[in-house]
């Protein structure tokens, strides 16, 4: 008998810090490269089955992978019992309850506040929510509003997964290219909160979050390797107009947030949220920024948890506000169609560059929360450039050049 192990992932970014702008052109001019247009994530997912011939391992990637399951109700918990199970609120905070079953309460609280922060800003529209779980343990909640009053598409989604990943999918998730190292497969534990909302009106911004815990055991082929974890994630905002003071004050949310744990986070993780959000063949980012970090693992284990909670929680403070200010802002079809312009961009800087979908496409997680992210509309035309000095290349000017807000 020999073992096919098939593994998959659900939405779970897992972003690089080693992206640079130093490419990216230091001025706006009128040789600015024309503007085609443009917020886990995974997680994997596996599945065992027996297979005729002799006693060996296989690893296969996306390939006749076994479906997730619907379910019709939310589970308490989607961890195994050996993990503790759903934390109860008294014992949510401390120490005794392990890393996994409190970040999974974090991420489910989250889901909860921020879904329910988005239909109150709708006025009407209501979530759709999939419940699903997997053969090889865990699964996920996702939950979409699509054509309501304020939203054309917001998606918000958790998933909690244990699996066995196949050494190239190991490698997407690190950054890591082929190093011709021998390894074999890795078992992890992935669990995260991945969120991206775009309103109709063309004044009020995208905003993408996700966040993540990630834990992978010793390879099979490396007995006695010692075990890893990190978290991950950010919050960044992708406006198609510029208000200043809407930016300054989703930064210095994110700055608050980060002041609390350490003063260097805000500066350090603006930064790598510059350079990830980089669209290399464009020269420009994605949108206005905010923080981002990834294999975070280089501090205390609970001030961490600590951390990621505190940003999670501070996504509504730093954005609602924003969407109320900004969301029945009259605007002309000139107005919508630079919108969708930016969201090509977005869609290109999706499909192209981020890790967390190329995790899930190499894994072959589930489609529809992969690709949670893309917008219901986008535009793509060509060799169009913006009038410089108008509020369009004002927009696209911070894009290239990515400004100090605070």
């Amino acid at each position: 008998m020999s073992i096919s192990i098939v593994s998959s992932t659900t939405l779970f970014p897992n972003p690089n810090p080693n992206l640079t702008s130093s490419s990216a052109p230091k001025h706006l001019s009128s040789s600015i490269s024309p503007l085609t247009p443009s917020p886990k994530p995974p997680k994997p997912r596996l599945s065992l089955r027996k297979t005729s011939s002799s006693s060996s391992l296989r690893v296969r990637s996306a390939v006749a992978i076994e479906k997730e399951t619907p379910e019709n109700e939310r589970p308490e918990t989607f961890l195994r019992q050996s993990d503790g199970g759903l934390v109860s609120s008294s014992s949510s905070s401390g120490p005794g309850s392990s890393v996994r079953a409190r970040f999974e309460k974090m991420i489910r609280d989250a889901q909860d506040s921020v879904c329910e922060a988005i239909e109150a800003a709708d006025g009407g529209g209501t979530f759709k929510e999939d419940v699903w779980s997997r053969p090889g343990g865990g699964g996920g909640i996702s939950r979409v509003l699509q054509d309501g009053a304020v939203w054309e598409k917001a998606g918000v989604n958790v998933s909690v997964v244990y699996g066995v990943m196949p050494p190239e999918a190991y490698r997407a998730a690190k950054g890591e290219g082929n190093s011709g190292a021998k390894a074999g497969p890795v078992p992890f534990f992935a669990a995260g909160i991945s969120s991206v909302l775009h309103p109709k009106n063309p004044f009020a911004p995208t905003l993408h979050f996700n966040y993540r815990y990630f834990e992978t055991d010793a390879p099979k082929d490396v007995p006695g390797a010692p075990r890893q974890w990190w978290f991950g994630g950010g919050t960044d905002l992708t406006p198609a107009y510029i208000f200043e003071e809407d930016v300054k004050h989703f930064h210095s949310v994110q700055k608050s947030a980060c002041d609390k744990f350490d003063p260097s986070f805000y500066p350090r993780f603006k930064k790598w949220c510059d350079d990830y959000f980089y669209i290399k063949h464009r020269n420009e980012r994605r949108g206005l920024g905010g923080i981002f970090f990834d294999d975070l693992n280089d501090y205390d284990q609970e001030m961490l948890l600590g951390f990621a909670t505190e940003c999670a929680n501070s996504v509504v403070p730093a954005y609602i506000p924003i969407i109320e200010r900004r969301k029945d802002t009259p605007f002309t079809e000139k107005h919508k169609a630079w919108q969708q312009l930016r969201r090509g961009r977005y869609v290109e800087f999706n499909l192209v560059y981020d890790r967390g979908t190329t995790f899930g496409l190499k894994t072959g997680g589930r489609m529809e929360s992969i690709l949670v992210s893309l917008p219901l509309t986008a535009r793509w035309e060509y060799d169009h450039r913006p009038k410089e000095g108008s509020e369009e290349w004002k927009l696209l000017d911070a894009c290239i050049n990515p400004k100090e807000w605070l």
